[in-house]
């Protein structure tokens, strides 16, 4: 590996100038080392999301930096961290690490993934395994991190993942049922909705490592990618009885639903496929309240921003307050989470990877908000000093 250079004391950024609109500015000041165990990384490559469009037009911070998914190499630590003992697993200075982090945000203006640098507490990253590209790693942290914040609001414990996992790394070709979070041995299915997103096929196959019986509605196109993945069936979402033939296959015992992409159609095939004794039903964004037609069932949503232990001061419905057991929470699912990348239980999305930097960005983030990227993670090169 290089040498690791001393950081530069500016960068370039894209800044969030006013609504939909991202201006490159080349002479940022690099974020600052804030926390006792936060540490610089350079920024080799960034993925798009959704949010990343949708905040800048719905909640823009002007001068805050934008962008969520990176991948790149540790630089500098926080003068704290560089005292404490390291072991194995300690993140440290040159390795390759991935993770997300609040772009577009109001508390802290100068820290987004769209930058040459970034800082983040250790915690909340995780180290990149040998067999995966820098690439393949930054298309991942938002996704990873949204399914542990799923899991945890469908009152999924962490503990009963933990073990369950570590059983699954023993003994991968075991099939054994779930039985840490349940009164019942039973097997237990998940309906994923959308797993064909990245999102989906990221928590189609942590619930196969933990033990659950994923099934998932998606595009015919994306099934056969869906099943390898571990899907125990899939349901095509356009046909007209996909709530009914799921709560059939289920024989209504269906209780658990994560719902990737949060709309009106996506939640009425949810409702409908959940057995008769109800459950809980977690979307990733805020879900249309006219879909709450049934009382036993228990919805709610998720803003994985809510991991950093801060308020999410956006325009409503992001307006939320600290939350401290999503806080904790996370902290203990990325822990979980290192063993399933370390032991290539998470497969990337298939990539659309381009060039042009931080200048050609804000046109991918065009292109997601716009609906074109489809069955695909689109990823950007920021460095290519740290390429292979």
């Amino acid at each position: 590996m290089a040498a690791i250079s001393s950081p530069p004391l500016t960068q370039k950024a894209l800044k969030v100038a006013s609504p939909d609109t991202l201006h490159l500015v080349t002479d940022a000041p690099l974020p600052t080392l804030g926390q006792d165990d936060s540490v610089l990384i350079r920024v080799v490559c960034v993925a798009i999301n959704p949010v990343d469009g949708k905040s800048a037009e719905m909640s823009p911070t002007p001068g805050a930096t934008s962008g969520t998914d990176f991948a790149g190499i540790v630089v500098a630590l926080h003068g704290d961290a560089k005292s404490r003992t390291e072991t194995a697993d300690t993140i440290k200075t040159g390795d390759r690490v991935m993770g997300f982090v609040f772009g577009n945000n109001p508390h802290v203006l100068g820290n987004g993934a769209f930058a040459e640098y970034v800082t983040l507490p250790r915690r909340f990253l995780w180290r990149v395994p040998d067999h995966m590209s820098l690439e393949a790693a930054a298309s991942l942290p938002v996704g990873i991190a949204s399914v542990g914040m799923a899991l945890h609001y469908l009152r999924i414990s962490m503990s009963s993942l933990l073990k369950a996992v570590s059983r699954s790394i023993a003994a991968p070709s075991a099939s054994q049922p779930h039985d840490g979070a349940f009164d019942s041995d039973a097997n237990v299915f998940i309906l994923v909705y959308g797993g064909g997103t990245s999102t989906g096929a990221i928590a189609i196959q942590i619930l196969k490592a933990a033990g659950f019986h994923p099934i998932t509605c998606c595009s015919s196109e994306s099934a056969s990618r869906a099943k390898r993945l571990g899907a125990v069936a899939t349901f095509d979402y356009q046909s007209a009885t996909c709530g009914r033939d799921i709560r059939d296959y289920t024989n209504d015992s269906l209780t658990l639903a994560i719902d990737c992409l949060s709309e009106s159609a996506s939640m009425a095939i949810c409702y409908e496929a959940m057995g008769s004794a109800g459950g809980r039903y977690v979307s990733l964004d805020p879900f249309p309240v006219r879909g709450c037609v049934r009382r036993s069932i228990v919805p709610d949503w998720i803003c994985s921003f809510t991991q950093f232990g801060q308020s999410i001061p956006w325009a409503p419905p992001y307006n939320l307050d600290e939350r401290p057991d999503d806080h904790r929470l996370a902290e203990e699912w990325y822990h979980l989470a290192q063993k399933l990348l370390d032991a290539e239980l998470i497969e990337a999305p298939t990539l659309e990877i381009r060039s042009g930097g931080l200048l050609h960005v804000p046109e991918g983030v065009a292109s997601v908000k716009l609906g074109q990227i489809k069955r695909r993670k689109l990823v950007y090169h920021i460095s290519e000093e740290a390429l292979p």
